[in-house]
């Protein structure tokens, strides 16, 4: 492991975390949107992670078996998906422009299926594990710092 492995790792945590607050601020900002730039119903957008993992250099006989397939090195996007198992939400409005014309549904209109609780607490964990993450790059320049002052 390198000097800055910690800090790399943390990293990629930073990354990861301020592009899924972008996209739950943009399922806020569309909370009341019935249509998107492509003209098609708006559905909620969600950031989908996965792992960094390496082979390690060396086997550890202190790592757990589910750690061996190799150490992690923090987190990438694997992509940004649109909510579809989730219905959108259907408000009575046969004035409003985008109201469904015939069937079933006529003179409803599909508001997005984004609920606006679920967004707070998605944006209160993405904001924890932000501020996680620049507490490990805190404490990774504070040992460093200590080990510069050791070494004088």
């Amino acid at each position: 492991m390198g000097l800055f492995s910690a800090i790399n790792t943390a990293a990629t945590g930073l990354t990861a975390q301020r592009t899924r607050l972008d996209v739950i601020s943009n399922n806020i900002a569309n909370v009341d949107s019935t249509r998107d730039a492509d003209g098609k119903p708006f559905r909620r957008s969600r950031v989908i992670f996965s792992p960094r993992v390496s082979q390690p250099y060396w086997k550890s006989p202190f790592l757990p078996r589910t750690l061996d397939n190799g150490i992690g090195r923090g987190v990438r996007i694997v992509e940004i998906e649109e909510d579809t198992d989730s219905d959108p939400r259907l408000v009575y409005d046969p004035t409003h422009p985008d109201a469904i014309k015939t069937g079933k549904y006529a003179g409803y209109v599909e508001y997005p299926n984004v609920n606006i609780v679920q967004e707070m607490v998605d944006m209160i964990s993405a904001s924890r594990s932000y501020e996680a993450n620049t507490a490990v790059i805190d404490g990774s320049k504070a040992m460093f710092t200590r080990a510069l002052e050791i070494g004088r």
